[in-house]
Parts: structure tokens; sequence; C-alpha cells
């Protein structure tokens, strides 16, 4: 892909309790959305950075993957 044009971020999803019920509420929705839009944002910046610092794109991927694997649940 070209310098300067990126992926659009994925569409965000319908959000689902764990009981499998819609998250309805209009504000816990756009807090959501808009948390995921800037974990995206921070992860293309870094991602962007990692490249041109000469690093390679796929452990950059796998590390990503790792790193989301990695968040804990501080709620269960």
């Amino acid at each position: 892909m070209p310098q300067g044009h990126t992926m659009p971020q994925p569409t965000m999803p319908k959000w689902f309790s764990d009981d499998g019920s819609p998250v309805s509420c209009t504000e816990k929705i756009k807090v959501m959305n808009q948390n995921m839009a800037e974990l995206y944002q921070a992860a293309q910046d870094a991602f962007e950075d990692a490249l041109l610092m000469g690093c390679s794109e796929q452990q950059l991927r796998d590390y990503l993957q790792q790193l989301v694997a990695g968040v804990e649940n501080p709620y269960q």
C-alpha cells in the first residue's frame, strides 16, 4: 500500500454483554467507539514508526496480537 494510505479502521461491531444482551446505552456505545478509535490510531502510529525504524512487519503484527491477548480483566 502506498505510503500515507492506511487501511480504514474495521467497522465497529454491535456491542454485547457476556450474557448475549446488546449494550443499548447510547453513551456507553459512544465511549466504546471512541476508545476503539483511539486504540486503533495509537496502534497505527506505533506500527508506522516501527516500520520507519526498520522493524519487521510480521514481528510487529505478532507482538500487537500478543499485546491484546495479554490485556487482563480486572473485574473477574
